[in-house]
């Protein structure tokens, strides 16, 4: 039976040194579900995933990934985070996404190499297999990512701003492949800035501001209030600020 919850928050405090980023957040993300997490500019989104991944360790409490998706965890960092220089070309990207289960030095099949062909195809990289990803565009490389992505067949898919800078095009594709790992029943949870993508696509929405302001249906947790009340606290925040106990 398939655990209901793949994400448990226990008054989680995530933060730098002592300096929290997010702190006292609870509740839990259901197996399956399909969830963004919005806010304010230094609001702790991002944070919120790195200790998600475990990167980031708690300062307090506790995070457990339950069941299946604790052992297939896929996770997209910002754009920014990524090392583009390196002389890779898309194919190597994308085949990458077979790590987990072939290792680093594991030989790829030609099942394997059918499986790469079919995520470049759905991503729609065909011909770009050689290119380097040094000469991609930000949604042709985005495009490659998400391919990377469908090869880690994971349970649980973290994906950090994953349309910003992109092309409209790009983003109603890569939606369209949110919208597949939904129908799967994967859990998707995503740190987005645009709004109407949250209220077209993702039914559940966590507002945070460095806490959690609200968390919940979409159109309940994006109300004007909730929204301005998110900006105060944010403007508030005294970024001096230790890890409070209570």
């Amino acid at each position: 039976m398939r655990d209901a919850t793949a994400i448990r928050f226990d008054d989680v405090t995530l933060g730098y040194g002592r300096r929290p980023a997010v702190h006292h957040l609870a509740g839990e993300v259901p197996a399956g579900s399909l969830t963004a997490v919005v806010g304010p500019n230094g609001a702790g989104k991002s944070t919120l995933l790195k200790g998600v991944v475990g990167t980031l360790p708690p300062l307090s409490g506790r995070i457990e990934v339950t069941g299946a998706a604790r052992a297939r965890i896929a996770y997209l960092p910002q754009a920014a985070e990524l090392d583009r220089s390196f002389p890779l070309p898309v194919y190597d990207l994308v085949a990458m996404g077979l790590w987990t289960r072939a290792g680093l030095f594991g030989a790829i099949g030609r099942a394997d190499r059918a499986r790469i062909e079919e995520a470049i195809a759905a991503v729609g990289l065909t011909g770009f297999e050689r290119r380097p990803i040094a000469t991609l565009s930000g949604g042709q490389m985005q495009r490659a990512l998400f391919a990377r992505l469908l090869l880690q067949d994971a349970s649980l898919i973290l994906l950090d701003e994953p349309f910003t800078a992109i092309d409209a095009k790009t983003t109603a594709d890569l939606l369209d492949l949110v919208r597949r790992w939904h129908r799967e029943a994967r859990t998707v949870v995503a740190v987005l800035h645009d709004l109407d993508v949250v209220r077209r696509v993702f039914p559940e929405t966590l507002l945070i501001a460095r806490e959690p302001v609200a968390w919940g249906k979409t159109d309940e947790v994006l109300t004007a209030g909730n929204l301005l009340k998110a900006r105060r606290m944010v403007e508030a925040h005294d970024p001096h600020a230790v890890a409070c106990g209570r």
